[in-house]
């Protein structure tokens, strides 16, 4: 796991190698007790939750880094090295 990005206790990551289970581009989070799955670029969610508001703050990070992250994915499934992604601010 490698950690992308960390904003309003957000912790964004991605898992090398991880296309078997949920089988379509996504990134891990976390915020305090709670995880979620959220597919990249759609930014729907197969798995977990978080609060609303917290949802939606990372739905928009999603698209605004969106590029970056399609393009990390494929450096995680090829188990290279991935790239932090800025924060929203």
């Amino acid at each position: 796991m490698a950690i992308l990005s960390m904003f309003y206790g957000l912790i964004v990551s991605m898992f090398y190698g991880d296309n078997r289970q949920y089988k379509l581009p996504h990134i891990h989070v976390k915020y305090q007790e709670e995880e979620a799955v959220f597919s990249i670029p759609e930014g729907e969610l197969p798995a977990g939750s978080l609060p609303p508001k917290k949802e939606q703050i990372l739905k928009a990070w999603i698209i605004l880094y969106e590029e970056e992250l399609m393009a990390n994915w494929e450096l995680a499934i090829n188990a290279q090295n991935i790239f932090r992604i800025e924060p929203l601010r």
